[in-house]
């Protein structure tokens, strides 16, 4: 199976308390970019920064390279609007990084974006791919785009308590600037996006369709940010099978719903248990304690971990020693 990751930025990620993806929100920007960084060469190679969130749990993209080590699987980065550039090698779709959805018009290139990723995922060769994402401040716009679409609207976060109410404001502001109503997007995947989106749903939504249109068989590798892709792609007409590979961390949260919302959208649902209760260390303590939860290919990769045999234990043991090695890399930075 190849394994696709979309890296890209919105400025919704900048609104205070929104998102923990990053130590501070000047790093935060440099996230996306590092992820890639991280699963392509197993560091930063030209981000300047390890991401970090306040309290210091490291990026999901840590379990996610730990797992490549281990499998081997192929490794397909898409900048679909990064706002710092990276160091590993991406396909572009041509995107910008996003707005914040409360001002009009936030993601003008959605269609363009849409389009780009759906001619190119009907293009791959692959029978199996698996679909991520990397966006800090994703499960707001996300937010957004099921509240268009008239679907559930219920998603998790990076922090451990959720702001929901927060994230409803930020939203109800946005369908005010776009002129939208509850439900108005039915239908218009790719208008839902330009109003209160972002573009790294414009593009794994425009991924997943292209694909499922070539008969590839696809898991959205996440939690309800790819639910939510899921939801644009059924707009889109896409009534093939689509699986949703997540986490229990996302599983066991309430405020996300995800089997609620998997079910609304006729996803079927894997969940993986990694195991990190079983582990006292910095690299997994924080994902017990209800940080993080999901992200660049989390769920998906535990998945495949967990279809190859590969006993947990072993992918807890190589997540330190990519933690470890990151940290050695970069001894200066902290949260």
């Amino acid at each position: 199976m190849r394994v696709v990751l979309v890296g890209g930025s919105t400025a919704t990620a900048r609104i205070d308390g929104i998102s923990a993806a990053g130590a501070d929100p000047d790093l935060m920007a440099h996230t996306p970019s590092a992820d890639l960084e991280i699963i392509e060469y197993g560091r930063p190679v030209r981000s300047p920064v390890v991401p970090v969130s306040p309290s210091g749990c490291p990026t999901p993209a840590v379990l996610t390279r730990a797992a490549r080590d281990l499998l081997g699987f192929d490794v397909l980065a898409v900048d679909a609007g990064l706002a710092r550039p990276t160091g590993a090698p991406t396909v572009e779709f041509g995107g910008e990084p996003g707005g914040d959805i409360r001002d009009p018009n936030p993601v003008p290139d959605a269609k363009r974006t849409f389009e780009a990723a759906r001619k190119f995922g009907r293009g791959l060769p692959d029978e199996e791919l698996a679909v991520g994402e990397t966006i800090p401040g994703g499960t707001t716009t996300a937010m957004g785009v099921l509240v268009a679409l008239g679907e559930r609207a219920t998603v998790s976060s990076s922090l451990p308590e959720n702001p929901l109410a927060l994230k409803r404001d930020v939203v109800a502001d946005a369908l005010e600037s776009s002129g939208f109503a509850e439900g108005d997007a039915a239908g218009d995947p790719a208008g839902a996006v330009r109003q209160v989106g972002d573009p790294v749903l414009a593009a794994v939504a425009g991924l997943t369709v292209g694909a499922a249109e070539s008969g590839t068989s696809v898991t959205l590798a996440g939690g309800t940010q790819l639910a939510a892709a899921a939801a644009l792609a059924r707009h889109a007409g896409v009534d093939a099978p689509l699986e949703l590979a997540t986490t229990s961390f996302v599983a066991a949260d309430p405020t996300a719903a995800i089997r609620d919302l998997a079910a609304d959208l006729d996803l079927e649902v894997t969940v993986t248990d990694p195991g990190f209760d079983r582990l006292e260390h910095p690299a997994t303590d924080a994902y017990v304690a209800g940080e993080a939860k999901e992200g660049v290919g989390m769920g998906g990769a535990l998945a495949l971990v967990a279809e190859s045999g590969v006993p947990m234990a072993v992918l807890r043991e190589r997540i330190v020693t990519v933690y470890d090695r990151l940290l050695a890399d970069a001894p200066a930075v902290e949260p």
